[in-house]
């Protein structure tokens, strides 16, 4: 089956020691399209001298995460929107709203999320969005979605930016299935990643069925939310595949078809970058 992992953090300390390796396992896996995403100033940074050392990697993407929008000034914020402007920068993020632990004031990290997703128009580069509620709420899902509206997503000036590519993406899918239908009538594509398997997420597993085939995604998050089978103290890019084949079942397709369609949805929602 041929896999992309989406989103998976290379820069992260976790793979300071192994990098290659752990891109050689990928590959061996079947994985043929890695996206290295930034969380701050240091780790976008860090992405972009990482596919310098690897330029097999399909890409990377610059912006701040909602838990670094407080510490994050104005100057950092110049330098990363300054790092967008690199032709293997993809995508902006990942940004987006987390209501659930909170590391960040909700006043900055709507703040945050503004010029990640101005940063995202401005450039043609599609935002990567995380978001989560506390148990049971969706502060997030209705905030995020509110602010794509307002910020002119699904509008003619975001197809102006982004022609029939999607605009954003809801990384590592979680939250009801009316907040997803929300993001798809707005363009957005969806990545599922092994958060879908923990308790609680059964409204993430029905929402797989609603994407659109041209719009969905696969992912790890690595080093994080190992899926079923996969080690606990490290997720890597090499257990994506079992997330695919989950997504597979649940969409009722075959597996290697979905996997060619990850891959073509991979290259129209990022592009490619050649060395």
């Amino acid at each position: 089956m041929r896999l992309v992992d989406s989103h998976c953090h290379l820069n992260a300390e976790a793979f300071a020691g192994d990098a290659a390796e752990v891109i050689a396992a990928a590959g061996r896996a079947g994985v043929e399209r890695i996206l290295v995403p930034g969380w701050d100033e240091a780790s976008s940074v860090a992405a972009v001298a990482l596919i310098g050392r690897f330029p097999g990697l399909a890409g990377v993407a610059v912006g701040v995460h909602p838990h670094a929008a407080a510490e994050t000034d104005q100057a950092a914020w110049v330098r990363i929107a300054a790092l967008a402007a690199d032709p293997r920068v993809v995508a902006i993020g990942e940004t987006g709203l987390d209501f659930d632990r909170m590391f960040s004031p909700a006043v900055a990290q709507l703040e945050n999320l503004r010029r990640n997703l101005a940063l995202g128009l401005a450039t043609g580069k599609p935002a990567i969005l995380h978001c989560r509620s506390r148990a049971g709420e969706r502060a997030a899902q209705d905030a995020l979605v509110e602010e794509l509206e307002a910020a002119g997503f699904g509008t003619p000036a975001a197809r102006g930016a982004f022609g029939d590519r999607p605009p954003a993406i809801l990384h590592s899918v979680s939250g009801p299935a009316d907040y997803v239908e929300a993001a798809l009538a707005l363009g957005c594509a969806v990545s599922v990643s092994g958060l879908a398997f923990r308790r609680g997420e059964e409204a993430t597993a029905d929402s797989v069925c609603l994407v659109p085939p041209d719009r969905i995604l696969v992912e790890t998050d690595a080093p994080y939310l190992s899926p079923p089978g996969a080690p606990r103290r490290r997720n890597e890019p090499a257990w994506v595949g079992v997330t695919a084949r989950w997504v597979a079942e649940r969409r009722d397709e075959d597996p290697d078809e979905l996997g060619v369609r990850l891959v073509v949805n991979h290259d129209r929602i990022f592009g490619r970058v050649t060395a």
